[in-house]
């Protein structure tokens, strides 16, 4: 009898361990939310003091957050594109919002399917604005043209339907995911991405956050009227489609307007932003709770992030595109299998790091010739070889005639910033020089002052190595000409 209850013991030892290296070696699953022009200071893991987002924080405090994660060039599509890639905007061509990512270049969805994977995106795609149809990599595709509406969005269902639910986008596009994610067999892993429309412009809260911050005052910021010494394009654009004074995204019907008490304007434009941002993370509540409930958290990678930044009147703009501050720097958040716990990864992290990142935390192989890293080792240990600068660019848009040319390095203190004419000829506008760390808001352009030229000349020299290591020299370099900035609006159809 003795000898019996030591077999059966041993016999549960045994499942038991067998059952822990069955989990252990099991792939794990990736859930990628992507929301669109987030900027990191409306989310309270980030320090708002507004936007309580407890779903997000929680994600949050149970892995990784960076604190210094920037976007190569601060776009929709391009950006989007980086993220998916792993390449630059000069790389895999997308240098606008209009162009599709070509259908060949291999992307971190489309790796992850041949590894086995179950693929799905669900919601704004918003690389080839009249094209909803599913694209390659993926098994399953829902999305929609253009930017999608907030309310009563209509959707192409992989290619076999178009429909048009009634109600909010963020919770719609939700309940397509969640639907995804119970008909996925428990056999075979699974990587879902959610492209949010929030919270782009126009900003439309849904109803029960329509006035959740009317109590808020917001002025403009202390930048805004910090520009002696910048660009003189900068003050151009004040009364544009991208400027404070212009109509705000349709919250101002009366532009350009400068009055003092027009601020009002401005700030139910951010109270509109920020309710948007509410709704993201009841979304966020929403699939975590699923993935609990159903048993799958603690298997799955979970990456929560913004596609560019976002200019709420600093120097003067909405909008992005400029190499500016809130305009290029994303919340990244990170938790899952292989990942720490609580961790603030302090480190400048890219857009165009996300792809190797989850390829690497999937065991799955890299893709070729990318130019973003894998910050596994970084966030795990520390990486003493990882990039101390780093380079952006923007090409001026003829559609949205409001930002110049840009070219800009940035390291862990200093950034540089010039605006090529695009024809080899000298610069057309002031270059921007600022000391991040005693200048964060950047209220002070250092670009031509005497005690600073050493620093400016050593950050020039370094652009053009960055630059150059990718065979952009003077003459590969292409770009637009740079037309100035005009102040006509755009088109109501690409709005």
């Amino acid at each position: 009898m003795q000898r019996l209850t030591f077999i059966l013991l041993l016999l549960i030892v045994w499942m038991a361990g067998s059952k822990a290296f069955a989990q252990n070696d099991r792939k794990p699953n990736v859930l990628f939310v992507l929301c669109d022009d987030l900027r990191p200071d409306a989310l309270s893991c980030y320090g708002s003091l507004h936007v309580k987002t407890p779903h997000i924080d929680a994600i949050a405090s149970g892995g990784i957050r960076f604190s210094s994660a920037y976007c190569t060039t601060s776009l929709c599509s391009p950006s989007r594109a980086s993220i998916l890639t792993g390449l630059y905007a000069h790389r895999h061509g997308v240098r606008d919002n209009f162009t599709e990512l070509p259908a060949a270049l291999p992307h971190w969805p489309g790796r992850l399917q041949e590894q086995g994977y179950r693929t799905a995106w669900l919601g704004k795609w918003h690389m080839g604005e009249d094209n909803d149809e599913p694209r390659s990599g993926f098994d399953w595709f829902v999305t929609h043209k253009g930017q999608g509406k907030y309310f009563d969005t209509e959707w192409n269902v992989n290619g076999q339907k178009r429909e048009a639910p009634k109600g909010y986008y963020t919770h719609v596009v939700t309940d397509y995911a969640i639907d995804w994610l119970k008909q996925q067999s428990a056999d075979q892993p699974w990587a879902l991405c959610i492209g949010q429309k929030a919270p782009h412009s126009f900003y439309f809260p849904e109803e029960k956050y329509a006035h959740a911050f009317d109590a808020v005052q917001v002025p403009y910021p202390p930048s805004a009227f910090a520009l002696d010494g910048k660009p003189d394009w900068i003050r151009q654009r004040l009364r544009t489609w991208h400027g404070i004074y212009g109509p705000l995204f349709e919250w101002r019907k009366e532009f350009p307007n400068d009055r003092p008490e027009a601020v009002k304007d401005f700030e139910n434009m951010v109270h509109a932003y920020w309710g948007t941002v509410l709704s993201v993370d009841d979304s966020m509540g929403r699939l975590t709770s699923f993935l609990k409930e159903s048993g799958q958290y603690e298997n799955t990678i979970i990456v929560f992030m913004g596609d560019n930044g976002l200019l709420e009147g600093e120097h003067g703009m909405v909008d992005k595109r400029t190499m500016h501050e809130p305009s290029i720097r994303i919340p990244v958040i990170a938790r899952g299998p292989g990942l720490p716990v609580g961790r603030i990864v302090s480190e400048q992290v890219l857009t165009t790091d996300i792809a190797p990142s989850l390829l690497e935390l999937c065991g799955a192989p890299a893709l070729a010739d990318v130019q973003g890293s894998s910050w596994v080792r970084l966030v795990s240990e520390s990486d003493p070889s990882w990039r101390k600068s780093w380079f952006y660019e923007y090409n001026y848009e003829k559609q949205f005639p409001y930002t110049p040319n840009v070219r800009g390095v940035r390291t862990d203190r200093w950034k540089f910033i010039r605006y090529p004419h695009g024809d080899g000829s000298p610069d057309r506008h002031l270059a921007e020089l600022y000391d991040l760390k005693n200048d964060p808001q950047e209220l002070h352009n250092l670009a031509v002052s005497s005690e600073h030229a050493g620093i400016r000349k050593n950050l020039e020299a370094e652009l053009d190595r960055l630059l150059a290591a990718e065979g952009l020299t003077a003459e590969s370099d292409r770009m637009p000409l740079d037309e100035g900035i005009k102040t006509q609006l755009p088109d109501k159809k690409i709005r």
